[in-house]
């Protein structure tokens, strides 16, 4: 049988125990607590800063189609057949936006030009080229 100094030992040695679990787990609490603390102070900076409320305000369908992009991406959309398909696309109407407007202008520098070709041809053959207009 065991003696009552031993179940106090034991008991006081438990007590001691559950005294530092408990300390322990006030500690991670408290720890916890204060990351989380932190954390949200730091986001409510970055978003002070980066004024979402205020660009929803201003550009509602834009603020939409980042927030659709981004979770597109984050969803893991970047490396599908859909995703080469709106590239290719994309790409198709970005060459031909960037493209029809340098054709215009050189078309119309060729039609001027052929035109400015076209009227020195004509004063010659009515005899009013340059050598004309030096004699009058």
């Amino acid at each position: 049988m065991e003696t009552p100094e031993k179940n106090a030992h034991n008991g006081q040695t438990e007590d001691r125990a559950l005294r530092t679990i408990g300390q322990r787990v006030d500690r991670a609490s408290d720890s916890a607590q204060e990351a989380w603390t932190q954390t949200r102070g730091a986001f409510s900076d970055l978003g002070d800063a980066i004024d979402l409320k205020g660009r929803v305000k201003r550009r509602p369908y834009g603020t939409v189609a980042a927030a659709l992009g981004i979770g597109y991406v984050l969803g893991g959309g970047i490396f599908t057949s859909l995703t080469s398909r709106i590239v290719r696309i994309g790409l198709k109407i970005g060459v031909r936006a960037a493209l029809l407007p340098l054709l215009k202008d050189q078309i119309a520098g060729l039609a001027e030009a052929l035109a400015a070709d076209g009227d020195e041809g004509a004063g010659r053959a009515t005899g009013k080229g340059h050598k004309a207009s030096k004699r009058t």
